[in-house]
């Protein structure tokens, strides 16, 4: 009697997430994204999501929750509902180097939260106020080192990929610069073509109009070759040989979601990104979609944690 009882209950489960799965979404679904507007992963989210609302007949938003170098965010996400309604736009360093950086967390990533999709990646640039003198790589290189300390450099926030690209481009070069965090790389784009500060390494698609209109100068791009987005503007491996950074955004949602649900919204999202409409607006923006499955995102997450942990240990950037 007892056995049978349990058959009954496990079909009567998998009834149900079947039967989820069928009329998901049946309401408005909110992707947190764990930055102010503006940045790469609000950006790669609001494409996404327009795609996502056209495809389901459900509405669904973009929720700006930004601080603390992403972790505000990821959070709440790792606290939501894990009913498919509230899902979660990661940048790579929130799930792969945050853990390994800051010394007391609320949530962990391994455990609070599941792999969907990686959705795009792409390269950061090192950008300047256009009155700064340095023309190239090279010439800010030479500044720095000739007035070491003085010159400041903006970034998404301490531990975040455009902190991360920054401290890579600062090893790789020898020069000792100020960091000043922000809540998002939009304020530190604010910041910059203001002249508050002098450099930043922003996602490529959140500085490439600003670059484009002239209000900020690209001295080089963190892949390994040019973008085709800005042709003139030369590697930055093309001045620190073997050089490369490369950022990504990726689709997670709450432990304990249904897998039927991870499994809809996965596919749902591949196909998105297999539009010309869309991979278009990627291209225009730097961004290459991915697309993944969900086994093959996670153990890319945890490669590149394993990763970061030895940078971050090796650089001394753990935070109290």
């Amino acid at each position: 009697m007892r056995f049978a009882r349990s058959i009954a209950l496990t079909a009567a489960a998998f009834f149900a997430f079947a039967a989820h799965a069928q009329t998901y979404p049946s309401k408005p679904v909110r992707i947190i994204v764990p930055f102010s507007p503006g940045g790469a992963t609000d950006i790669v989210t609001r494409i996404l999501a327009q795609k996502l609302t056209e495809a389901w007949g459900q509405q669904v938003v973009a929720d700006n929750r930004a601080g603390a170098s992403g972790n505000i965010g990821a959070e709440l996400a790792a606290k939501a509902p894990p009913d498919g309604y509230t899902l979660f736009m990661t940048s790579g360093s929130i799930v792969a180097a945050n853990q390994h950086m800051f010394k007391r967390l609320n949530w962990n990533p391994e455990r609070d939260l599941v792999a969907i999709t990686n959705v795009a990646s792409g390269p950061q640039i090192i950008a300047i106020h256009p009155s700064f003198p340095a023309k190239n790589v090279k010439e800010l290189i030479a500044v720095a080192k000739a007035k070491p300390g003085a010159i400041t450099f903006g970034s998404a926030g301490v531990g975040t990929q455009t902190h991360l690209a920054a401290e890579n481009f600062i090893h790789s070069a020898g020069i000792n610069v100020i960091h000043v965090p922000y809540k998002g790389e939009g304020p530190a784009i604010v910041d910059l073509v203001a002249g508050q500060i002098i450099f930043v390494t922003p996602n490529l698609s959140a500085a490439i109009g600003f670059v484009q209109q002239g209000r900020l100068r690209a001295l080089g791009v963190t892949s390994r070759k040019r973008s085709s987005q800005l042709p003139d503007v030369p590697a930055i491996a093309e001045t620190l040989p073997g050089f490369e950074n490369l950022g990504w955004f990726g689709l997670m949602a709450p432990a304990g979601t249904p897998a039927t649900v991870i499994e809809k919204v996965y596919r749902d999202t591949a196909k998105a990104l297999e539009g010309a409409d869309l991979r278009k607006r990627f291209d225009d923006i730097g961004m290459s979609p991915v697309g993944n499955p969900p086994a093959e995102f996670a153990k890319a997450i945890k490669e590149e944690s394993v990763r970061w942990a030895r940078i971050i240990r090796e650089r001394k950037l753990e935070v109290n």
